[in-house]
């Protein structure tokens, strides 16, 4: 990976074995990429990084001024979200095993002592997970179906840079853990993006005209996806 320098912007270049150049600004903290064809010298994609200035610093004006997620203390009351909706977390100590429940407008954790936040963290990042397996595994069935493919493996991890992966060889796909937070749509978004990796392996014309066929507006959805409260962490998709 090569960079050029915009002033106080660094942008980070890659060359691949694609037709046309992409530009993208990633939250949360405005980093800028360029995906550009191999065939391609480094002095025209610093040109075409130029042309595009102002709409660069429009981006990272816009990603500086969106609400960010403070790191969780897992408090009594504090907010926390699933699939979009906000909750207050609800400590309570019983004599009843452990237990974890979702009500309306609460998470309520229950434990016969006290639970230190690493312990209170764990049990609600078990909790996306088995929320997002469970919906991501319902999709992947949908999509199986329309696209008349199959999905081998579904794995589902913390991911610091991508809302997912995949392997398109193995016909595997990862989630990130995050997406348990986010609308429904979201998930759905980028399960279906995954899964049309298995047929085109960029984001070149052809996999744009897929996306466009099988979600129309999935450019909103991406849009809502990237305008949610960010987490502290560095995400990118």
């Amino acid at each position: 990976m090569s960079q050029i320098e915009l002033g106080n912007i660094a942008v980070d270049v890659r060359f691949k074995d694609i037709k046309n150049i992409h530009l993208s600004v990633y939250p949360p903290t405005g980093q800028v990429r360029i995906s550009a064809p191999a065939h391609m010298n480094l002095e025209t994609v610093r040109l075409y990084a130029v042309s595009k200035l102002d709409w660069i610093k429009a981006q990272q004006a816009k990603l500086a001024a969106q609400a960010r997620e403070t790191p969780r203390e897992f408090l009594e009351r504090e907010s926390h979200y699933l699939w979009g909706k906000r909750y207050l977390l609800e400590l309570r100590t019983t004599e009843r095993p452990a237990s974890i429940d979702v009500r309306p407008k609460k998470i309520i954790v229950s434990s016969p002592k006290a639970v230190s936040p690493d312990k209170l963290g764990e049990r609600l990042d078990a909790l996306y997970r088995s929320s997002l397996r469970e919906k991501a595994e319902a999709l992947i069935e949908k999509w199986e179906k329309r696209l008349d493919t199959q999905v081998n493996r579904l794995f589902i991890q913390k991911m610091k840079t991508k809302w997912g992966s995949c392997n398109h060889a193995a016909r595997h796909v990862r989630l990130n853990l995050e997406l348990a937070k986010k609308p429904p749509e979201c998930l759905e978004y980028i399960v279906l993006h995954e899964m049309l990796h298995f047929f085109v392996q960029n984001h070149g014309p052809r996999f744009v005209e897929l996306m466009d066929k099988h979600m129309p507006h999935w450019r909103q959805v991406r849009q809502t996806l990237n305008a949610a409260p960010l987490s502290h962490v560095d995400w990118g998709y």
